[in-house]
């Protein structure tokens, strides 16, 4: 990571964002927070140059929440969405909205996220984050990108919906 390969592209950007997950999950927040400013230089750039690639999108939306930039999270989940509807790829068309529940989870909007994650259950699909395993209700238990919904009622219930007895 010292020196990425450019020819890997995006592929940098997204791996100093995951870098960057794992510092913060490990709780080494200045890390972290180094590693999300090092993806977003290098993501925003190549955004420019791929105006519609949505997984692009994605990975600088995760990155742009992480730094505290809620308004441009927000729009580059939306852009991805409107981009790349579910009504024209029903298998990743979802993927923008997987982002978009993460984002408005963390960024305080709660009713977005749980509506997003209410539709995001109901249907299959193929989602944006390592090994693209769709969100379950188990997933949610565990993902810590949602923990600022753990005591809503409503997401209780969501992950209530499949719970060991």
């Amino acid at each position: 990571m010292a020196k990425p390969d450019q020819a890997l592209g995006y592929y940098n950007g997204e791996l100093r964002f995951w870098l960057g997950w794992a510092q913060e999950v490990a709780g080494d927040h200045e890390a972290a927070r180094e590693s999300w400013s090092q993806a977003r230089a290098e993501l925003e750039p190549l955004l420019k140059e791929q105006p519609e690639n949505f997984v692009l999108m994605g990975d600088l939306a995760l990155t742009n929440m992480w730094l505290g930039d809620n308004t441009a999270a927000l729009t580059l989940a939306e852009r991805a969405i409107a981009l790349f509807p579910i009504d024209k790829d029903a298998l990743t068309g979802p993927r923008p909205l997987d982002i978009l529940a993460r984002v408005a989870a963390r960024i305080g909007d709660p009713d977005r996220s749980i509506s997003t994650l209410t539709k995001l259950l109901s249907i299959p699909y193929e989602a944006p984050l390592a090994a693209n395993p769709p969100l379950t209700p188990a997933l949610l238990r565990l993902d810590p990108m949602f923990e600022p919904l753990r005591n809503d009622p409503r997401f209780q219930k969501l992950v209530a919906a499949s719970a060991p007895k």
